[in-house]
């Protein structure tokens, strides 16, 4: 469901889906190609979320941006289920694992992968093609080919489970 609060409305990119049941409140920017997932929220009520192209917000993440900053994410991020993203800048083609926390001012660096359950604090910095893990975020290890090859595959799912929705969409039963 889209919303417009005080003069600021949600803009949604081609070919990008957002579930019925998802919340976009405000100055919510969504990019090409993107997956919105079934309850997600995001809030853009006195800040600004921007959504790089190819992007998928996982189902239940919840996402708002701090009074008059924008929360840039990159093109082709993935965050997972049930996120909280509280941040500043996600890099390009990097991963917010499921339950994830990224708290007021954090940056992720692009190419990089926020483990499940991974708290990043205020204003901590997570830099370009690392793991992250715990809580607080710590660098566990750097980016593998592997990582690239096998995310790469996952963020492809997603943009073609948007194109599905979209060209489908889903029949309520009861």
């Amino acid at each position: 469901m889209l919303y417009e609060f005080d003069g600021r409305e949600p803009k949604i990119g081609k070919d990008s889906y957002v579930s019925e049941t998802a919340i976009l409140v405000g100055d919510v920017i969504i990019g090409d190609n993107c997956y919105i997932g079934h309850g997600a929220i995001l809030r853009g009520d006195y800040g600004t979320i921007k959504i790089g192209s190819g992007t998928a917000v996982e189902e239940g993440a919840v996402m708002h941006a701090p009074p008059d900053s924008i929360s840039n994410i990159g093109e082709r991020v993935t965050i997972g289920h049930g996120a909280v993203i509280h941040c500043e800048d996600i890099g390009n083609n990097s991963v917010i694992g499921m339950g994830a926390i990224l708290s007021i001012q954090s940056k992720v660096g692009a190419w990089s992968i926020v483990a499940e359950g991974c708290v990043v604090k205020a204003r901590q910095e997570i830099p370009d093609n690392v793991v992250a893990a715990g809580n607080p975020a710590k660098i566990v290890r750097k980016l593998k080919k592997k990582d690239q090859d096998f995310w790469t595959y996952g963020k492809e799912l997603y943009i073609n489970l948007a194109k599905k929705y979209l060209k489908i969409g889903m029949n309520r039963i009861k």
